[in-house]
């Protein structure tokens, strides 16, 4: 599901897959840049491993701090924000995964597959793993709208991601897998974070990494935190207060259909009037644009110049030189702003521009993805009432 494909941008159209309604959209870029892949340690794990290495007595409050199940990690953006790519160590072995909040499996490249598809790669190999264990009879597979895909068996192990651990952790080894996913060779898979019941795993659906992690959690819940053109990061079980500003406006999550499913309550473009309208949206932050109605995307293209719907393109494009508005979007009584730098996507040539919104039709929800994402902080609340909420992020 989220990847990038060199395609044109007509393909930038939503891929719907009978194992999860929402799938990647494929923006249709090239992105070739190299993302460093690093395990990232939280502080008190990095602190307590300096005294294990040197034969030290760690203070007891480094190792209750170390012990902890709550952590950061740091995701990094592609190009042009296509998508954000974090480290996850699976089995002690480092690969870079798409963190997806609309989607429910966690799928990696595998010593399985043919050393073509291998290829530029990070791979997880469960023999080398001593904690790894195959799941007979267990099997998985995703299709896409495009064409695209990917499926194979299923193993379980140790998962770290930061410093959340989770042990027996399904993991889905891919062991066939379509050309379109070998070429972004950045992306090594997916860690689905949406709700279980989208999990495409059989006989039986498998529990994803956070609905594993949330008992040993100090709060059941993570933190999005994506920037523009920048490194971000991913919290797990607590909120950090410096990564925001005023207070969190939260909205009750409908979990019908397996995602972080909400209502937006209307929009405002630029610094025009506050219009009400009711939008069934999902926050995925595996989908790399802002999708919205028909009427919402009209009114915004109306105010940019030159800008038209290009059917060619698949989509609303504009001049590069073009004055992009801001957006706004309702929730509750809070209005979220995405400035307008964010709403150029990505070139099509040298003086025309994709934009970074474009029309649901025929999705059946709104998607509110890492274009409107990245302007916000944003808390995934697991809770037995789930929740979203959102907050302005400091300037």
């Amino acid at each position: 599901m989220r990847f990038i494909e060199q395609l044109t941008a007509a393909s930038a159209l939503i891929a719907i897959t009978s194992g999860s309604p929402v799938e990647k959209r494929k923006e249709a870029f090239s992105v070739h840049q190299t993302v460093p892949k690093p395990f990232i340690k939280s502080g008190p794990a990095a602190v307590a491993a300096v005294y294990k290495k040197y034969g030290g007595t760690a203070p007891k409050d480094v190792l209750a701090a170390a012990a902890a199940n709550d952590g950061t990690v740091t995701t990094t953006p592609e190009q042009y924000d296509s998508e954000y790519l974090t480290p996850v160590s699976i089995g002690g072995q480092t690969l870079n995964l798409d963190f997806d909040t609309g989607s429910s499996d966690l799928w990696v490249f595998s010593s399985e597959l043919s050393a073509s598809s291998q290829s530029g790669h990070s791979i997880y190999n469960p023999a080398k793993s001593s904690t790894a264990k195959l799941l007979s009879g267990y099997t998985w597979s995703i299709s896409y709208g495009d064409g695209s895909g990917a499926s194979g068996n299923v193993y379980t192990d140790t998962v770290k991601v930061g410093a959340t651990t989770v042990t027996s952790q399904a993991v889905e080894l891919a062991t066939s897998i379509s050309a379109q996913f070998q070429q972004d060779i950045d992306n090594d898979g997916l860690l689905g974070l949406a709700f279980d019941t989208l999990n495409t795993v059989k006989p039986n659906k498998q529990k994803t990494f956070f609905s594993n992690a949330k008992p040993s959690l100090s709060a059941p819940l993570f933190t999005v935190n994506l920037k523009k053109g920048a490194p971000g990061t991913y919290d797990f079980g607590y909120i950090d207060t410096t990564k925001y500003t005023g207070s969190i406006t939260y909205i009750n999550v409908n979990t019908a259909n397996g995602f972080w499913e909400f209502t937006s309550n209307g929009y405002a473009v630029g610094t025009g009037a506050f219009t009400s309208a009711s939008i069934d949206a999902i926050a995925d932050t595996g989908t790399t644009l802002l999708y919205l109605p028909s009427t919402i995307v009209s009114a915004y293209y109306a105010k940019v110049a030159g800008s038209k719907y290009d059917s060619t393109q698949g989509g609303y494009t504009f001049p590069c030189s073009a004055t992009l508005p801001s957006i706004t979007l309702g929730i509750g009584s809070y209005r979220a702003v995405v400035p307008g730098s964010y709403i150029l996507y990505a070139p099509v040539s040298s003086s025309v521009c994709f934009g970074g919104i474009q029309r649901d039709t025929g999705i059946g929800f709104s998607i509110y993805g890492d274009i409107f994402l990245k302007s916000q902080f944003v808390v995934f609340n697991g809770a037995a009432t789930p929740q979203l909420g959102f907050a302005r992020k400091p300037t």
